[in-house]
């Protein structure tokens, strides 16, 4: 019972928290008779907001959800949830709409409380069927939204103002779930365990090997019993700075936390944008639009290809790198496709494609990163990939997409996003094809040493011609033996 009531509310919150009619038809609800406002302040000025917002919350709310133990966060989302929905149905202008971004950020930004909180109050040998229902329950929410909101405007033939009503009754009865949640008595770095053992990172043993499917999921390790005992925010800097430096010197784990960072950055960037895409190629106010369904085929089939990782016959140690550069090349043919034919259900299928390819390789990359890691490190390293993913984004977008950079056009802006995935290709075959050089030499240096040590431990050279000379005269070898 310990276990079941705070999943089945985690659930309960994570499927109606991430069910969101308007989300796949937002860029037309803004520039739509309810907002009136105009391409260049949705996609220039507002959107935008969004990602500084993310950046600039992430850290500290990390560090407010471990020493909060988690529970005031998941009520701190669940309100920003609420807020940015009723701003969405009542607040008008410009300006109302980048404060919304914000606590848009806010939420996204607290994320790392709901994927954290069930490893405090739950056995760890529970954890990965806790996070299956968790994990599966936000997908399914998700995918649910986006088809409601295709059906209620396709077939009921609603506003997109009602889809904004539908989302916010969600969030509201999201918004409840949080406050039944039972408080947990520890956490990972503020309030923790007296006789927690040492965590090495790069190590390979059978419990380091715990799975993880998601880009903001901290993994907890379970406590002693030993005691508990509370760290100050010095103390926890400190801890935190000395296990980046550990963790980060493992050279596998680090090549997956580079690519995680730079294709998270443009998977941010693809999402966040491909609405405004759309409209540019088939506008919402002349044509009928389909962004529900792809948003439900996307993350439906996106779910399946990150299933099928465990069934792939790769060996992603050895040939990992090739494959990172063999499927960003795609992510990056699929980016161009959605931009350059300039048709929308070329565009739908491209954008179908480079969804499920992202999610199969994250879940790969998140094995892999798991796989090198004690579990206390899970939180740390998977949230500095995230933060370099964010601060790559922000870079981006302040030089591409920001008014008060270049504020170029969404077309413009997707021949950058192609190239730039067509960029990471080349780094990680590059990286590869290094990885495989360095293997072949240290299998010939392997050999060589091997082949010295069996000519070392061969007979002398003297004790062999003696031999062959005693072999070659029979007397000689009657005489010596028998004086």
């Amino acid at each position: 019972m310990s276990v079941l009531y705070p999943t089945f509310l985690l659930c309960v919150y994570g499927f109606f928290s991430n069910l969101r009619p308007l989300e796949p038809f937002l860029t037309a609800y803004l520039m739509g008779p309810n907002k009136n406002l105009t391409e260049t302040q949705v996609v220039n000025e507002i959107y935008p907001i969004w990602t500084y917002s993310y950046l600039v919350l992430l850290f500290p709310i990390f560090l407010a959800t471990d020493y909060l133990c988690y529970k005031p966060v998941l009520v701190l989302q669940a309100t920003s949830l609420v807020v940015t929905y009723a701003m969405l149905w009542k607040a008008q202008g410009m300006l109302a709409m980048q404060l919304l971004e914000f606590f848009f950020g806010l939420a996204t930004a607290s994320d790392v409380a709901y994927y954290s909180y069930i490893y405090s109050v739950v056995d760890s040998s529970h954890y990965q069927r806790v996070t299956s229902y968790c994990r599966s329950i936000t997908l399914f929410g998700s995918a649910a939204g986006s088809l409601t909101g295709q059906l209620l405007l396709s077939v009921a033939q609603a506003e997109l103002v009602h889809l904004v009503i539908v989302s916010l009754v969600s969030a509201s009865v999201a918004f409840v779930a949080p406050w039944f949640l039972p408080m947990p008595k520890r956490s990972l770095f503020f309030h923790k365990s007296l006789g927690a053992a040492e965590n090495r990172p790069c190590s390979a043993s059978q419990t380091e090997r715990e799975q993880d499917s998601d880009v903001h999921m901290p993994m907890i390790s379970r406590p002693s019993e030993a005691g508990r005992s509370s760290s100050g925010l010095v103390d926890v800097l400190r801890m935190l700075f000395r296990d980046f430096v550990q963790c980060y010197r493992c050279r596998p784990l680090l090549a997956w936390s580079v690519w995680w960072a730079l294709a998270t950055c443009g998977y941010f960037q693809i999402i966040n944008y491909a609405q405004p895409l759309w409209e540019k190629i088939r506008p919402s106010q002349d044509y009928e639009i389909y962004n529900g369904y792809v948003e439900t085929a996307s993350t439906l089939l996106g779910a399946l290809a990150a299933l099928l990782v465990g069934c792939l016959p790769v060996s992603w140690a050895q040939w990992g790198e090739l494959a990172l550069c063999l499927l960003s090349m795609l992510m990056a043919v699929c980016v161009f496709l959605m931009n350059l034919l300039e048709n929308i259900w070329v565009s739908y299928g491209s954008y179908i494609l480079f969804r499920a390819t992202y999610m199969l390789l994250i879940t790969v990359a998140t094995y892999q990163i798991a796989a090198s890691l004690n579990m206390q490190r899970y939180a740390l390293v998977f949230g500095v990939n995230t933060f370099g993913a964010l601060l790559l984004q922000s870079l981006l977008t302040l030089v591409v997409v920001d008014s008060a950079g270049l504020g170029l056009d969404v077309f413009t802006q997707f021949l950058i996003y192609g190239t730039y995935f067509a960029v990471i290709s080349v780094i990680f075959l590059l990286a590869g094809l290094c990885t495989l050089a360095s293997k072949r030499r240290h299998k010939e240096d392997v050999m060589a040493d091997i082949q010295a040590e069996a000519e070392s431990n061969s007979p002398l050279n003297g004790d062999v011609s003696s031999c062959t000379s005693m072999q070659g005269n029979p007397s000689a070898s009657l005489s010596k033996n028998t004086g």
